[in-house]
């Protein structure tokens, strides 16, 4: 393990991008078949209470769904999230001049990754996956639509906390590769979560947030 770690380091050292890039291409491709794998096993367990029988379905991974996965990785998550990580550190420190690992560098770190790199994450890797699939550009606006809410609130609970110990003890250098780990758990919840198309719990979600703006409103 010491081993890979020092070669992951060399690779970062003399290759940071492509290093980045082939890493996050690899974790998401493992993302989805874990998604693949929850779904199918939630789908045995709901087709066992619904027909009482105990027999499972044998798992068959969609490899083309992986692949399409992978290059999401590959093509939007590895260099841009390496480009994102650098140019950020550098805005705080040289623009906004606040103290490195102080409150306020962590917080202004946070709050610019959650409202807009976390939502043109989301956007994008819908709209990717909905192209890949062959969809029209209408079905992939009504995707968008289930599905971007959904994933934003839930992730919305989750990434901040996940983020607020990346900014702070995290090098810089280092800190894709601390999400990247995050994302392996990510891209099967983003890959799961697309596959759910309009399931009740959706529905449900966004009935109580229209609800509570209704009320917000004073409808």
């Amino acid at each position: 393990m010491f081993r890979l770690w020092k070669w992951y380091q060399n690779c970062l050292a003399s290759h940071p991008v492509k290093t980045q890039v082939i890493s996050s291409g690899l974790i998401w491709g493992v993302g989805d078949i874990a998604a693949q794998t929850i779904t199918h096993s939630t789908a045995n367990k709901h087709n066992q209470i619904q027909t009482h029988q105990g027999e499972d379905e044998e798992l068959k991974i969609n490899w083309r769904r992986v692949t399409k996965t992978s290059l999401f990785g590959f093509g939007f998550v590895g260099p841009v999230g390496h480009l994102w990580y650098e140019g950020l550190d550098r805005y705080i420190k040289s623009r906004l001049l606040l103290k490195q690992n102080s409150f306020r560098f962590v917080a202004t770190k946070v709050a610019i990754d959650g409202f807009l790199f976390g939502p043109l994450d989301l956007l994008v890797f819908f709209t990717y996956m909905g192209f890949a699939a062959g969809k029209s550009v209408p079905q992939i606006k009504e995707d968008v639509k289930r599905d971007f809410l959904p994933a934003f609130v839930l992730e919305g609970g989750i990434w901040p906390i996940v983020q607020v110990v990346n900014f702070r003890f995290v090098p810089v250098r280092y800190q894709l590769l601390y999400v990247n780990f995050f994302c392996l758990l990510d891209s099967s919840f983003l890959s799961w979560l697309e596959q759910q198309e309009d399931a009740p719990w959706k529905q449900w979600l966004k009935s109580c947030l229209s609800f509570s703006e209704q009320k917000g409103k004073g409808v």
